[in-house]
């Protein structure tokens, strides 16, 4: 079984995905990056683009960044607040 991590992606007064994840890939103000299980803490801002998560039934679920955002890694879990 794939290791998950506890993912939020949240907009002001709505959670668009809050539940387990294998992966979430964002598009950092950087450059595209890929979170999972036990990754790294950090805290990046975001750019406008595609969220793509991916869950441990297999199932992919993609969410439009329209003004970008910022993430939050730590502690086994990932927070994107847009």
């Amino acid at each position: 079984m794939a290791k998950t991590f506890h993912l939020t992606i949240a907009t002001v007064g709505d959670n668009l995905f809050d539940g387990d994840a294998v992966s979430v890939t964002l598009p950092g103000s950087e450059g595209v990056f890929t979170v999972l299980a036990g990754h790294e803490a950090f805290v990046t801002p975001l750019k406008a683009g595609v969220a793509l998560v991916k869950t441990a039934d297999g199932s992919e679920t993609s969410y439009t960044l329209h003004e970008g955002g910022i993430a939050e890694i730590s502690g086994g879990q990932a927070t994107v607040l847009l």
